[in-house]
């Protein structure tokens, strides 16, 4: 498993882009959340316009195996969703970093508590 140097990690294993010239970062989960979540079925994903507070529950995805909380690395106003992963969930286990993609978010403030690619391989391998 190999995650991508560019971006940041969370612990509850979200992943963040770097933000764009608009202040807009993309997250979604990590190829190792995917994995231990088993097939994604159902994905409930905030709505744009909500405000989403880092570390808070903004929605949740469904797995053959169980439902897992989704929560954000950052506190900011989503800007877009993934519709595509809404359709076809699946996305999120077969390309987590790159169509599996679940929403953006235009940042309020800097995020905080994220790891490096490095720290995030150290903090899952426990």
């Amino acid at each position: 498993m190999s995650n991508p140097q560019q971006l940041r990690y969370s612990k509850e294993h979200e992943w963040l882009s770097g933000a764009d010239e608009d202040g807009v970062s993309t997250i979604g989960i990590t190829e190792f959340a995917a994995n231990a979540l088993g097939d994604v079925v159902y994905a409930q994903l905030p709505a744009v316009g909500d405000t989403v507070t880092a570390g808070e529950t903004c929605g949740e995805l469904e797995s053959t195996k169980s439902v897992s909380d989704l929560y954000s690395p950052v506190t900011g106003e989503v800007t877009a969703i993934n519709e595509n992963v809404v359709d076809d969930p699946s996305l999120v286990n077969s390309e987590p970093f790159e169509g599996g993609w679940l929403f953006k978010v235009r940042l309020s403030q800097e995020p905080q508590d994220l790891f490096s690619a490095a720290e995030y391989d150290a903090h899952i391998a426990g």
